[in-house]
């Protein structure tokens, strides 16, 4: 598969308190949070081994942020993986706030 062929979408799931990517329609991967009023605390990622390596974790944590970012909220980054994401794409480093 290349990525010109994956159609990938990132949808909040509130029910679970997460972000899911879905590609082609199946669950490729999913950011949790923990709700904190506009702030959400960033716990766990995890992409699915059949879609490793293959963009789906930047895709979600870009799309998770760009909606975060939507509806003016800020995150707290304690998943490794966001907070990595964020390092090397300071354009987000605006989200993140700690809690009082």
């Amino acid at each position: 598969m290349d990525n010109e062929t994956v159609g990938m979408l990132v949808e909040e799931n509130a029910a679970k308190h997460r972000y899911e990517i879905l590609v082609d329609d199946a669950l490729a991967g999913f950011t949790a949070y923990l709700p904190r009023g506009e702030v959400l605390v960033f716990t766990h990622t995890e992409v699915s081994d059949a879609f490793q390596n293959m963009g789906v974790g930047s895709a979600l944590m870009r799309g998770t942020l760009d909606q975060i970012r939507g509806r003016d909220g800020r995150v707290v980054p304690r998943c490794p993986f966001m907070a990595s994401f964020i390092e090397r794409h300071p354009e987000y480093a605006d989200l993140v706030t700690s809690l009082a």
